[in-house]
């Protein structure tokens, strides 16, 4: 996508939202207007005028009606722009919405203002209430209708515009009680007001005296807004028919120029140039996540890259600034912003069921990413010869404790507790931290779960059992880190050879008959030297050289680096 381009599409985004606002003050406004029945058609009377006031004068003119007009003919942008008519439910209901507005609002804006504008018509609110449920009852639903269809277009777009702000999970509740309060008031409101209306109707003259304070338009005048009002109805018509006939002849045109993009598993989709990934998707039913409806205002549709990454066109403004915010790899791009020129393969990256509170929680290690970590593995000694000689029941009870005293250590640490495998427990450091600091508080923990397990043992001695040994292993080094798993399986691990030699370490612990044995390469990134008597030559299974190591009897005797708390 050029630069031009670019600015284009952020130009019509920004456009669409400060018009869809502007449109939404008026409406929020005109709604409150209708509460105040609830009150008096006094009152009513006096908030329709201070409503008239702003939205009548010049500039609340220009900003209501170019909000309008600009509103609609983006609205049909988007439509042509669109190279699949197919989206989620909301959306759709949004889309069908808004197209609805036009021909229901056309006859009662353009009679109230085009009464006021030629012939200088200013009807009273009680007179609205009379022309709309007495004089013409029909034209009375219709106006009910489009006073709901109106709010839930509305509604629709500013919860998808504000759902991927930071702080509005604090004001939803709020937000959703005012969606449907303020309406329900103004409905009741209408209905309040017109139930007085229609007991003044039985005072004779009433009608004739504010029919004639509101100034009718004469009979030609009538007959113009009448045209007017025609005219713009067949105008709205062939807009939209014309766009719909301006898609279908663009498809014509371009369907011999179609880009694959290729799915895992073996879906591969022909998409027009000009389509994004996210639209293929919805076009072969395929699921993609898309919490803001394709709109690049969240991150939830981003889509690995495997093949034809160099061909993509760059980030345009809006999505790089989303990819830079979770800290995404280059081959990660946001389906519903990349519009492939060729043949391209690629991945979705987070399940079609994944909200927004996952997509935030999603970081970048969660997609599988190498980085250097320290991996520390703990294991119970003789815990099966233990075991046996206790109730079930005991064995869970005092391995819950176990966990409880080594996980609390991890933690103390800010380590990663990743599993408790059996009477073992794995934990990860470093994976949004530097390795030598990693290194640090995997030291760090290792010295809490030896002081926390003394502490145990001396319970477990009073209590007349047998006090518990374990055996530590930890190394540092390159690993793959990521969310892997199924279903409710799924967690944030890591894999690789670091993983595999830590284990063996923890292993090699009983051999040397210690409670800790560290690599070379953890002391060294975290500064700490071991006495050379401490040193030995490790031979670790899959490994061609031995592994320098030192075996420590206590953890509790290392000297420990200093570490910064969050």
């Amino acid at each position: 996508m050029s630069p031009r381009t670019d600015r284009r599409s952020l130009i019509v985004t920004r456009l669409r939202l400060a018009t869809g606002l502007i449109l939404f003050s008026f409406v929020l406004t005109h709604f409150l207007n209708h509460s105040l029945g609830l009150i008096s058609l006094d009152v009513a009377e006096l908030g329709r005028k201070l409503f008239v006031v702003v939205w009548r004068s010049p500039p609340g003119s220009v900003l209501l009606y170019g909000s309008l007009l600009i509103h609609f003919l983006l609205a049909l942008w988007s439509l042509y722009r669109r190279r699949s008519l197919r989206m989620p439910r909301w959306e759709a209901a949004q889309l069908v919405f808004g197209l609805m507005i036009p021909p229901l609002l056309m006859a009662h804006m353009v009679g109230a203002r085009g009464a006021f504008t030629v012939a200088g018509t200013d009807v009273s609110y009680p007179l609205v209430i009379y022309q709309l449920w007495i004089a013409d009852p029909l034209n009375g639903v219709r106006q009910t209708g489009l006073f709901v269809v109106v709010w839930i277009h509305a509604c629709i777009g500013l919860h998808f515009w504000l759902r991927v702000k930071p702080g509005y999970p604090r004001f939803a509740t709020a937000a959703y009680t005012a969606a449907i309060l303020i309406p329900t008031l103004a409905l009741i409101g209408f209905a309040e007001a017109s139930a007085d209306v229609l007991r003044l109707t039985q005072q004779p003259g009433w009608f004739d005296a504010v029919r004639t304070a509101a100034h009718p338009p004469g009979p030609e005048d009538a007959a113009f807004i009448v045209a007017v009002r025609d005219a713009l109805l067949d105008t709205y018509w062939v807009l939209l028919v014309g766009t719909l006939m301006a898609r279908a002849a663009r498809y014509l045109l371009v369907r011999r120029r179609a880009i694959a993009v290729s799915y895992p598993g073996g879906p591969r989709i022909a998409i027009h140039p000009g389509a994004s990934i996210l639209e293929a998707s919805r076009m072969a039913e395929i699921p993609h996540a898309s919490v803001c409806g394709g709109r690049g205002r969240c991150s939830t549709c981003r889509t690995r890259i495997s093949q034809g990454l160099d061909s993509l066109p760059p980030p345009n403004e809006q999505e790089a600034a989303v990819l830079r915010r979770i800290g995404a790899p280059p081959n990660v791009r946001l389906a519903c912003q990349t519009r492939p020129t060729a043949d391209v393969a690629v991945m979705p990256l987070l399940p079609p069921v994944n909200g927004l509170r996952e997509a935030r929680r999603q970081h970048e290690f969660m997609q599988g990413h190498e980085r250097e970590v320290a991996v520390l593995f703990a294991d119970l000694r003789a815990f099966t010869r233990l075991s046996e000689k206790r109730l079930p029941y005991d064995v869970v009870f005092l391995l819950n404790r176990y966990f409880e005293a080594m996980g609390s250590a991890i933690e103390a640490a800010q380590g990663r507790l990743d599993k408790f495998i059996g009477d073992g427990v794995m934990a990860i450091f470093g994976i949004r931290r530097p390795v030598d600091d990693a290194c640090s508080r995997a030291l760090v923990a290792a010295a809490g779960m030896a002081a926390n397990l003394a502490r145990l043992n001396a319970n477990l001695v009073e209590e007349g059992m047998e006090p518990l040994r374990i055996g530590i292993g930890i190394h540092a080094g390159p690993a793959i880190v990521g969310e892997m798993g199924y279903g409710r399986a799924t967690s944030v691990t890591a894999i690789g050879d670091t993983v595999n030699t830590a284990s063996r370490l923890e292993a090699l612990a009983k051999e040397f008959g210690c409670q800790l044995v560290v690599s070379e390469t953890v002391a060294r990134h975290a500064g700490i030297e071991f006495p050379e008597t401490a040193r030995r030559a490790a031979q670790i299974r899959g490994r061609a050289a031995e592994l320098a190591v030192y075996a420590v009897a206590d953890a509790r005797e290392v000297a420990l680096p200093e570490v910064t708390p969050d």
